[in-house]
């Protein structure tokens, strides 16, 4: 790879110019043996990486993808097949364009000399923290193979949970936005027509709920175009904030505290977390270290505190089940298992057992999410619908018995 650098030499001149190199450390120790004081050095940007950088926002890697990704390269490292050969024949087939262009950097660092984990670490916005440790975890232990059907177990797993979830609540989603789009019509458009005979009569004597439909009618009728476009801001800003990093805490705390869908989502992350730390620990990662990774990859704030919390309690010589213990968003049972498992020297074999449990209730709930939440929707559109029926038909029904 070529880097380009600023430096200053043994009399202070600045120097500038372009040096081939694996990464940015090896090109920093190049400059030193010229008698060289680097100031900047970063990657040069061919044509190949802004093609790379374009493809991304068209052929973004999914969880599935990484999934097949990893099963494929434990399948050839198990058959003795070389790293570069087996990432060779993987990029060969996959269909993600931008997916081809990362696995073909991957073979170049690590031609140059670059470890399978280095050349993943390269690349964080595809490979989690987790996932490189893991890896790296192998090479060091010599277990490459299992420590890669470990990271294929995990993304699969996490996928399977995030999926259930999207599934069980797609469905009352999908509902409520197409019973808005059609409230949405017929107010702007239907009953203002259906008015008109009740407005026309003279002295018909109206009540205080048809005239409101009356009145929100007449306006949507006159101004629905601005309704829509502050409704697309709303939507727009709502997704916009919850992106930014103040937005993505309130969020994380409001999904784990939404009724009935709160409690899927506890469980998802009690899961993810039991499954990612029994898979790090069994890998060999110092406890310390394994909690910090796996906060980072539970993609929730809320938990990924607790977790910090815990491994700096860990740190000081106390238990993280301690730190369990005084968390309201902990099962109280998880965190006796823990402690179990930190006083018997099993923890990973009883967390093994906490994500096994987890990962069953969180299938059960969510088979059973769309049961629960059908009663309540119907309840609303049947509400909703009613009163728009009974504040139109009622007024038409009784001017018509008094002609």
């Amino acid at each position: 790879m070529k880097f380009i650098f600023k430096a200053k030499n043994n009399a202070g001149e600045l120097k500038e110019g372009t040096i081939d190199a694996a990464d940015n450390g090896a090109a920093a120790e190049v400059l030193q043996k010229n008698n060289l004081f680097p100031i900047s050095i970063r990657q040069e940007k061919s044509k190949g990486s802004l093609t790379k950088t374009f493809l991304k926002y068209f052929d973004n890697v999914d969880n599935k993808e990484l999934m097949v990704f990893f099963r494929q390269l434990a399948i050839l490292i198990e058959a003795k097949v070389p790293i570069v050969s087996a990432l060779t024949a993987i990029k060969d087939q996959t269909g993600n364009k931008y997916f081809q262009k990362v696995i073909e950097e991957m073979i170049n660092d690590i031609q140059d000399g670059s470890s399978l984990s280095d050349a993943l670490s390269k690349h964080r916005d595809i490979f989690s923290n987790l996932s490189i440790n893991i890896i790296k975890a192998g090479e060091v232990s010599g277990n490459l193979k299992s420590s890669t059907e470990y990271v294929a177990d995990n993304i699969e797993k996490n996928y399977k949970l995030a999926s259930s979830i999207k599934s069980a609540v797609m469905y009352p989603a999908v509902i409520l936005i197409i019973f808005f789009i059609i409230a949405f019509i017929v107010i702007s458009f239907v009953v203002p027509r259906l008015t008109e005979m009740i407005q026309s009569i003279a002295g018909a004597n109206i009540p205080w709920y048809t005239a409101f439909i009356i009145g929100l009618s007449g306006f949507m009728s006159k101004y629905w175009w601005v309704v829509l476009v502050v409704i697309l801001a709303i939507v727009g800003w709502i997704l916009y904030y919850i992106k930014t990093e103040e937005g993505k805490k309130e969020w994380d705390q409001i999904k784990i505290k939404l009724p009935i869908i709160g409690q899927v989502y506890q469980y998802v992350y009690i899961a993810r977390f039991a499954d990612n730390l029994a898979v790090l620990l069994a890998g060999g990662i110092p406890i310390i270290r394994a909690l910090t990774l796996v906060g980072s990859v539970i993609n929730n704030s809320v938990y990924e505190a607790i977790f910090v919390k815990a491994a700096d309690e860990v740190k000081i010589g106390g238990n993280m089940s301690t730190v369990f213990k005084k968390s309201p968003y902990i099962p109280s049972i998880v965190s006796q298992m823990v402690k179990i498992g930190e006083e018997s020297g099993q923890i990973d074999l009883v967390l093994t057992h906490i994500a096994r449990f987890y990962q069953q209730e969180t299938d059960e709930m969510t088979k059973n999410l769309s049961v629960l939440l059908e009663p309540i929707l119907i309840v609303i559109i049947g509400v909703a619908v009613g009163f728009l029926a009974f504040s139109i038909i009622m007024p038409i029904y009784n001017i018509a018995g008094q002609l």
